[in-house]
């Protein structure tokens, strides 16, 4: 599997920015996509993930009610469409991709396949 992110740029505080995924292999219902963020000097960390079948969408407190994460199974990509941006939002955006049990959709470790990553700049 390989993955492709882009969408990453620079926004003002309080605007918006969507990233994109798109993975080369299959969708199995089972298996999800995540996308998580690594700030300078900081442990990368979770910030959403979807299934394939859609079920469930998982986001972390500090993003929960600002990102949407969403998928297109006949393009075989994910979005996470980013509002109310904040300056703490800053880093670089990682999809990846997996087969996590529901406990563990979160857990870095818990996928296997890795995009590139793409800065996302939020100035204030």
């Amino acid at each position: 599997v390989q993955l492709q992110a882009s969408g990453g740029g620079l926004a003002q505080a309080g605007g918006s920015l969507r990233l994109s995924c798109v993975a080369s292999g299959g969708t199995d219902p089972n298996s999800a996509m995540g996308w998580f963020r690594q700030g300078p000097g900081q442990d990368r960390e979770f910030v959403a993930a979807i299934r394939w079948s859609g079920r469930p969408t998982i986001y972390a407190d500090s993003v929960k009610g600002r990102f949407t994460m969403s998928r297109d199974s006949a393009k075989k990509t994910v979005y996470l469409q980013m509002d109310s941006l904040k300056p703490e939002d800053t880093a670089v955006y990682y999809c990846a991709a997996g087969r996590p049990i529901l406990s563990a959709m979160r857990a870095v470790d818990a996928y296997v396949y890795w995009g590139q990553g793409t800065q996302v700049t939020v100035s204030s």
